[in-house]
């Protein structure tokens, strides 16, 4: 059941983001002078990121005692990820092809893209695993190797008996210390919410600019959030007969985290939120312990999908038709690609150069979907979010778990 506090955060959070919209449609630019109290909310959040994940990590690691049984749920974790996100893909490039929205689509003057990343092979990602100064890579907000840190050193605390123990408490104080402290935040998330959402539409030239963006691209935008949807609607049918929750229920724990995953276009910044919803539902420590931090840094369903029907939008727009065998690669190269992405605003956007570069395609083209993809980021993020959220619940199930148990939720 959704307790009374998360009630009414819910309906604050929903009357925010009406209000952000209503404000940036009439207020227009004059709206931007709020964003200091969207960024203030962001900057909070990303504060607690590092913390949390190590935290996290480690005592949801080393609170599984063998560490043998990692191998169980890492390898349930990273297949439930590798196959979701496939999926996606694969949805995104059904829609293009049903869509087909750069068909006729004026080429105009395009834009090149901010930001370049040139070739990216299997070793890079290997590569990408260790870094030579661990506090370094917390300074610059890279998770994967901070992750994959957490892990042999909570394997190494599991072997250690009870002079283990000993450092394993400080870990979970820090842990339950974080959490406190995310509660607090959660309070101040309308707010934030309301002044990221008014002060981007305002950023955006106010409501009829933005529309008038909007059903430029009416077609590619509609082929992206369709295949959003049916993405999400694939992940509830996950969620109900394989990690057997209610989907309703589960949401509703959840509202907090998709709201602002929706304003903020992070799923790293969303993180704390994620892992306090889900507690909420009754996921079980290790799943949500591990599971999430791995998921927002390499499960970005929505951000393939979206990339996926981009690239052939882009595509289409320039005549050029992709026999199979390149969207094949699409398919693949998209999948990798989301998996290196950053969960933070418009990483789509550097990881989309990779697979344009696979197929052969010029990177100006990117230039003709800026216009409304900071919307569209904020709708990929969103699923993103709720593909992680559903993965912990599934892994949760699946590793033998008794998820929703009161001693779940410590």
């Amino acid at each position: 059941m959704i307790r009374a506090g998360e009630r009414l955060l819910l309906w604050l959070m929903i009357a925010a983001v009406v209000a952000g919209f209503g404000a940036g449609y009439v207020g227009g630019e004059a709206m931007v002078s709020v964003k200091w109290l969207g960024d203030l909310f962001l900057t909070a959040l990303k504060m607690l990121i590092v913390p949390l994940v190590v935290a996290s990590v480690i005592t949801g690691v080393a609170g599984l005692g063998d560490v043998r049984k990692l191998g169980r749920l890492g390898g349930i974790s990273v297949a439930y990820y590798a196959t979701t996100t496939f999926i996606a893909v694969s949805i995104g490039l059904l829609m293009a092809n049903l869509w087909r929205p750069g068909v006729g689509v004026p080429l105009g003057d395009m834009q090149a893209p901010s930001r370049a990343l040139g070739d990216v092979g299997i070793t890079d990602l290997i590569l990408s695993l260790v870094h030579p100064n661990i506090i370094a890579a917390a300074a610059e907000m890279k998770l994967l190797p901070i992750i994959v840190f957490c892990i042999a050193f909570a394997a190494a605390l599991s072997m250690l008996g009870e002079r283990g123990e000993t450092v394993l408490r400080f870990f979970e104080g820090l842990n339950e210390a974080m959490m406190k402290m995310v509660g607090w935040i959660m309070w101040f998330a309308p707010i934030g919410v309301f002044a990221l959402i008014a002060s981007k539409l305002g950023e955006a030239g106010g409501g009829d600019a933005f529309f008038a963006q909007l059903a430029g691209l009416a077609k590619y935008a509609l082929a992206v959030i369709s295949g959003l949807l049916i993405h999400a609607a694939f992940l509830c049918s996950v969620l109900l007969f394989i990690a057997r929750r209610s989907v309703a229920e589960y949401l509703g724990h959840l509202a907090t985290a998709l709201m602002t995953a929706f304003s903020t276009a992070s799923s790293s910044a969303t993180l704390p939120l994620t892992m306090e919803g889900v507690k909420m539902a009754g996921v079980p420590k290790p799943a949500r312990r591990f599971v999430l931090p791995l998921g927002a840094t390499i499960n970005m369903d929505g951000t393939a999908l979206y990339e996926a029907v981009a690239v052939l939008f882009i595509a289409q727009a320039m005549g050029i038709d992709l026999t199979f065998g390149q969207q094949m690669i699409v398919l693949v190269t998209a999948t990798m690609a989301a998996i290196g992405a950053a969960g933070i605003p418009e990483a789509g956007l550097v990881t989309m150069v990779i697979v344009l570069e696979a197929v052969g395609l010029p990177l100006e083209g990117i230039g003709l979907i800026l216009a409304i993809d900071w919307f569209l980021d904020r709708c990929r993020t969103t699923v993103n979010v709720y593909g992680d959220a559903v993965g912990a619940a599934v892994v949760g199930r699946l590793t033998g778990n008794n998820a929703g148990s009161e001693g779940s939720r410590d």
